[in-house]
């Protein structure tokens, strides 16, 4: 097989591999087909107003400040006299979209659906807007739309602000909250003269839906516990109030309205949000008006988090739900269907209505989840053969039946409070029955990836030893006919499975995963001579040697599996090979560079033992950063001069990437000042951000090719943009991994020099440009298994040497406030994904300065870095769980991802990073540009 159609092949496996992952745990739950479910009995409430305070933390709201008094007085009164209260616990990622969704449509929107979009709905799904006779929304546009565009008819109407508005940089963010309060009062102010409007606004079952985004952008911009924050809070509550006297009048006080006042999700102290911890996942949730109870007294309350005391609440009725309960509530309320996808339980302990009305609710809400239960068996029957379908036991057809009959049975007798805990069996019942269908395939999905895995690492492993260990075997006839009748049998077994699940009617996606595996065997038996090659030349080997190389990277290799864990693991590993010259005898004959490689490793050491969220910012440490730069950028320029002059443009272009780190250092502190002082983003500022962003990619190019002066070109043009990306110590991190990446090129070199190798050349003299000479590249030794484990765990620590899976959840916009202030995840996403990529280009190109200084074929050391991340891949995958909480079950499914994805980017990344190193713009004289 030539390389080129090798790497395809390899990219492919890849991608399906990495593809399976959403097949087997990010389909979505959603089932369409249910018959809606509501409550015959007369509702307490004719509509209901939804307030979502955007960001809102339950301690910021319930806490008290510092003199005793409560920052929302209004709210703290419901709580304490006319309703009742509780934190509703939401469900990672903590952001708006899943939020607004847990709460409107009662479901937990699975990852693939959150990542293809903030205002378009890639899956339809019912809500309360949607089952209601009328919804009036006012609030941010990235919200609203949503449920617009998922509700059936034309009954959602939506009034949004311009997205203009979203302005971090805002001197008061609190505007986007008065907006949406004065233009309902406007709105039902209006409606008095308009007598079609009117009438529809008199109408049962109506919803009026207020998204309050102030507390969210206050927060990022200024902290959660900042004046604006604190103070944004008590404005909130004061609207709502007026919004209560507002509707109270406008419906003639008939006490036939229920308010929800709740939030999406909370915010760390440091103001972020998105990685689930419990300042994110504890929401606050006050309910009260017409049907909801009234505050209860409740002198012996136990909860595990003890916030009672701390808030002064400890003697009202606390009752805790989580997010996707409130949407059955509101149902209930207003009388409505309960929307069909919800997995809610309707909370009872938040109404006030009598038990027979419980128990109607509680056997709807049972009925409703059941019916989805229902729909899940039947897909799952009709796409399984029927001798090999296993039903779930707890709920066959007859226990169906005798669950609804029975229950319908105790209420009939008015055996109402045992209905409603023979209903809640019921709907626990149907919830673990719906888990069971939704992961029915994964058992046999995850054997047939496991199989492929296994089969592509040890295809790789014999494709190493054939083209890089001299173990070529020529073809026999014998062979020949062994191939064929090889080949005839796969296909025979490639066939049966392709029939089996024909059968089944299985998605087109289960023939890739089930038929791959065969594919893959087959290639790994085509190549049993090499195999039998390696076996004849065992007596050859230093056994000794090989078995320590091989342990040495199998422990290395779950220590980088133990560092997506614990990163302390990262500091451990680099003390360990801070100690590698010393144990290999380097020491002696290289004792600066040595000496280089050890501090270098040591000062890096430090950077996963920091924190990597839960800190404020600190442009010291940024402005720092940029003086070392430049510091070092200087000492270079000076002894190039000295020892080998640069070229008169060269020199100009390393004294205008210098003027550049000085500027953006000066842009960040200007930025940062101005936020302060609340007087926005500075458009000079900004023009310069986006000009370093786009001149990072061009600037390397016109610098000399040579090893050393293309290198600190590159890391001059990244280093600028990482310093506007920064807002702490991280600052210093990519000029501490600089400074590793360097001492691990010099003694790459010192290692060649103690091997005797005649291919050793001089770093000074090594051009990027130079095409090698294919004659002095040499075969793989065992030393280069050494070699490659260096790279994949400098490219562990290029990821969580600042951050970790919680750091990369988490959105905080203060990263990139030099470029843009208004909100756009998009926009503000893809810039803190290329801060996070920034460290990965400079491990890229250090690995591609050691191939070209070690005359090493640059495919031969990507082969074992492709065995070495399978095999961390490969052990991730069967650390994936599918039990615990949310948060466990997508930090591993995270953990697989990222492993996998890297195969497949670190492929990608490799071309970027040859055009980096080796290509140049020419000027000419013509002034026109050239690419060599």
């Amino acid at each position: 097989m030539k390389m080129v159609t090798f790497f395809v092949v390899g990219l492919i496996v890849h991608v399906v591999f990495f593809l399976c992952i959403f097949d087997i745990y990010f389909t979505s739950p959603l089932v369409h087909g249910m018959t809606p479910q509501r409550v015959s009995l007369p509702p307490p409430a004719k509509r209901l107003v939804l307030f979502v305070a955007d960001g809102l933390r339950a301690d910021s709201l319930f806490k008290p400040d510092d003199s005793g008094t409560s920052r929302a007085p209004y709210l703290r009164s419901v709580i304490e006299e006319g309703g009742t209260w509780g934190v509703s616990h939401t469900r990672v990622p903590t952001e708006s979209r899943p939020g607004h969704v847990a709460l409107i449509a009662g479901f937990y929107e699975d990852v693939s659906a959150v990542a293809k979009g903030w205002k378009e709905n890639p899956v339809e799904f019912d809500s309360v807007f949607n089952e209601s006779r009328y919804t009036w929304c006012w609030g941010s546009p990235d919200i609203l739309p949503m449920f617009a565009k998922g509700a059936t008819g034309d009954h959602v109407y939506t009034h949004t602000y311009p997205p203009e508005r979203e302005d971090f940089a805002s001197t008061d963010a609190s505007r986007l909250d008065t907006w949406v309060f004065d233009e309902v009062k406007d709105f039902l102010t209006a409606a008095k003269s308009n007598e079609t409007l009117l009438k529809k606004l008199h109408e049962e079952q109506n919803v009026f839906f207020l998204h309050l985004l102030g507390i969210d952008t206050n927060g990022h911009a200024h902290r959660p516990m900042s004046k604006e924050c604190l103070e944004n809070i008590g404005l909130v509550d004061a609207g709502v109030a007026d919004i209560v006297t507002v509707m109270d009048d406008f419906y003639g006080h008939d006490g036939k309205t229920a308010y929800v006042f709740t939030s999406d999700h909370g915010m760390t102290n440091w103001g972020s949000h998105g990685a689930g911890h419990p300042s994110e996942t504890l929401t606050p949730l006050v309910v009260w008006g017409a049907g909801v109870q009234k505050a209860q007294w409740e002198t012996s309350q136990k909860y595990e988090d003890n916030y009672l005391k701390e808030w002064g609440l400890e003697s009202y009725r606390r009752v805790d739900v989580n997010q996707a309960d409130i949407a059955p509530l509101m149902s209930s309320l207003i009388g409505i269907p309960f929307p069909l996808n919800s997995v809610g339980v309707l909370p009872l302990s938040y109404l006030n209505n009598s038990q027979h009305f419980k128990a109607e609710s509680m056997y709807a809400n049972a009925i409703q989840i059941l019916e989805q239960f229902r729909v899940k068996l039947a897909q799952k029957k009709e796409t399984t053969i029927s001798f090999l379908f296993t039903p779930y036991q707890p709920l066959t057809d007859s226990k169906q039946v005798d669950f609804i009959r029975q229950a319908r049975d105790l209420i009939q007798k008015g055996r109402f409070d045992e209905a409603i805990v023979y209903c809640k069996d019921l709907i626990a019942q149907a919830m673990e029955g719906l888990s069971y269908y939704h992961t029915y395939d994964r058992l046999f999905l995850g054997s047939s990836v496991v199989l492929g895995f296994i089969g592509w690492t040890s295809y790789v492993v014999l494709y190493i030893l054939k083209t890089h260990a001299s173990l070529r075997k020529p073809p026999t006839n014998t062979s020949m006919v062994t191939e064929r009748l090889l080949g005839w049998g796969f296909l025979c077994v490639g066939l049966l499975m392709a029939l089996f699940l024909l059968v089944q009617s299985s998605p087109w996606s289960y023939y890739i995963y089930s038929l791959m595996p065969v594919a893959v065997w087959y290639a790994v038996l085509k190549e049993f001579k090499t195999l039998v090659g390696l076996v004849r030349s065992i007596p050859s080997l230093p056994l000794t040697k090989c078995f320590g190389y091989f342990v040495l990277v199998a422990f290395g290799i779950e220590l980088l599996v133990m560092s997506f864990f614990y990163r302390a693991m990262l500091s451990l590993g680099l003390v360990v090979l801070a100690l590698w010259p010393v144990v290999s005898g380097f020491y002696t004959k290289a004792k600066f560079k040595s000496l280089s490689w050890t501090l270098s490793c040591l000062s890096l050491a430090v950077f996963p033992l920091l924190p990597v969220v839960g800190r404020e910012p600190n442009i010291n440490y940024v402005i720092s950063a940029g003086g070392l730069i430049l510091f070092n950028s200087s000492s270079f320029l000076w002894s190039s001069w000295r020892d080998s002059p640069l070229m008169r443009r060269d020199r100009q272009l390393f004294i205008f990437q210098m003027v550049q780190v000085a500027l953006c250092a000066y842009t960040l502190t200007s930025t940062h000042s101005s936020l302060q002082l609340k007087q926005g983003l500075p458009i000079f500022n900004q023009l310069v951000s986006w000009s370093t962003l786009v001149s990072s990619f061009l600037i390397p190019l016109l610098s000399s090719t040579r090893l050393f002066h293309r290198l600190l070109s590159i890391l001059m043009s990244l280093t600028c943009v990482y310093l506007l990306l920064s807002t702490g110590h991280e600052a210093l991190f990519p000029l501490m991994l600089s400074w590793l990446m360097l001492a691990w090129i010099h003694i790459e070199q010192e290692a060649m020099s103690r091997q005797g190798s005649s291919n050793r050349n001089e770093l000074s003299c090594i051009d990027f440009a130079e095409n090698i000479d294919i004659t002095k590249v040499r075969q793989l030794r065992l030393d280069d298994i050494r070699k490659s484990y260096f790279f994949v765990f400098f490219i562990i620590i290029a990821f969580f040497g600042c951050g970790n899976i919680a750091s990369i959840n988490s959105f905080d916009p203060a990263s990139v406030y030099c470029f843009l202030t208004v909100f756009n995840p998009f926009i503000m996403g893809g810039l803190l994904m290329w801060k996070v990529l920034i460290p990965f280009v400079i491990v890229m190109c250090t690995f591609e300065s050691i191939q070209v200084s070690t005359q090493l074929s640059s495919r031969s050391l990507f082969l074992i870095v492709l065995v070495i991340s399978d095999l961390m891949a490969l052990h991730f995958f069967f650390l994936v769980k599918d039990y615990g909480s949310w948060l466990d079950i997508g930090t591993s499914i995270s953990h697989y991802v990222i492993v996998m994805s890297m195969t497949i980017f670190l492929m990608l990344l490799s071309v970027m990073t040859h055009i980096l190193t080796s290509k140049k713009i020419l000027l000419g004289r013509s002034r026109k540009m050239h690419f060599r």
